[in-house]
């Protein structure tokens, strides 16, 4: 009988911090002890840009690799930075409530992304941001940036003093750019929430598909095992947020994109079980907004579409799958992908 559980984490602040929330919740839930084992992964000591390393997916690999060999029970991601496949022997047991899932922007001197002056440097090492950003200011000068939280920041005027010197941006000067956008949940996640100008509407910048939420990974057998930790998997999986994310990844698979493609995508339920209701005692409408960007932001294409649920949930009682459910969800993804397929969106130019 365990008494403990073992959960890999990069070594970064945010995902330590992260790592540790999950850890402790699945803690609480299942009376085990939680051990935190930092892997090394190759976006933390690679450097070069994010696109040019194979986009986020870089970040997993390694965390994977260590569940897979059972150096760890779990690994948790920021579900924005899988790969849309699934590998076999590996499970997404559990995506907890999501939080904001909006893009930030933090600028020297409060500015707001409308108050940009022409000619700004603004930093970011996703496309998907870079696109979105020429779509709607096509006067400023992206640069492409790396590094975590701090080193990101220090580029800008006034937040110098927060380089925490990561490895993969070895180098990178500071308070050399006018405003950086990062995701307002890890920002949120560390306590960052201050240098955060603007959180930007998904009307202006898309989010990725699974952005603001984790996602908790083990292999199958450690999820069905139906000990306290397992148990504890089932109920910190949150039933609309897996509803959301699981629309948002089959769009990114059916479109055979990688995560830093121009791709964005978000869906939401509506007519949520009134508070205090049984999980799935009440039907409701997931949505989904999706767009897809030509990297120089020339071109933008949207698409929305829903679906009726006849629960909200993800789960049967017996805790196993509701596999309706999850069923809907990836088909609405992939209705989605079809329609900006038959739009044109294969003709967008990857560079």
């Amino acid at each position: 009988m365990r008494s403990t559980f073992t959960v890999g984490t990069r070594g970064s602040h945010l995902a330590r911090t992260q790592t540790t929330g999950a850890a402790e919740a699945l803690a609480a839930a299942s009376g085990l002890v939680p051990h935190l084992e930092i892997i090394k992964t190759e976006g933390d000591v690679t450097t070069g840009s994010l696109a040019s390393l194979g986009g986020t997916g870089v970040f997993a690999s390694a965390l994977r690799a260590a569940v897979l060999e059972s150096r760890v029970d779990l690994a948790v991601h920021s579900l924005k930075d899988l790969p849309s496949v699934q590998p076999e022997g590996l499970e997404i047991a559990a995506v907890p409530k999501r939080v904001d899932v909006r893009d930030a922007l933090c600028a020297r001197d409060g500015l707001r992304l409308s108050e940009l002056p022409t000619g700004s440097r603004v930093g970011t090492g996703s496309p998907r941001r870079v696109a979105q950003l020429k779509a709607v200011r096509p006067d400023l000068d992206i640069v492409d940036i790396r590094g975590n939280v701090q080193t990101r920041l220090a580029r800008v005027p006034g937040l110098e003093q927060h380089d925490d010197h990561a490895p993969a941006a070895a180098g990178s000067p500071r308070g050399d750019l006018d405003a950086v956008v990062l995701a307002c949940a890890g920002l949120d996640r560390i306590g960052y929430e201050w240098a955060i100008t603007e959180r930007l509407a998904p009307t202006v910048m898309m989010p990725a598909p699974g952005q603001g939420a984790l996602a908790v990974e083990c292999r199958p057998e450690t999820a069905a095992a139906g000990d306290d930790l397992a148990l504890a998997l089932a109920g910190y999986d949150d039933a609309v947020t897996r509803l959301q994310v699981t629309a948002e990844r089959a769009l990114l698979e059916r479109l055979e994109a990688g995560c830093s493609a121009p791709i964005g995508a978000l869906a939401r339920v509506e007519r949520e079980p009134e508070s205090g209701s049984q999980p799935g005692s009440g039907g409701g409408r997931l949505v989904m907004d999706a767009v897809v960007a030509a990297l120089d932001g020339s071109r933008l294409l949207r698409e929305h579409a829903g679906v009726d649920l006849p629960t909200v949930r993800v789960r049967l009682e017996d805790g196993t799958a509701d596999a309706q459910a999850l069923d809907l969800a990836r088909q609405l993804g992939i209705r989605v992908a079809e329609a900006l397929l038959a739009g044109g969106a294969d003709l967008f130019p990857a560079t």
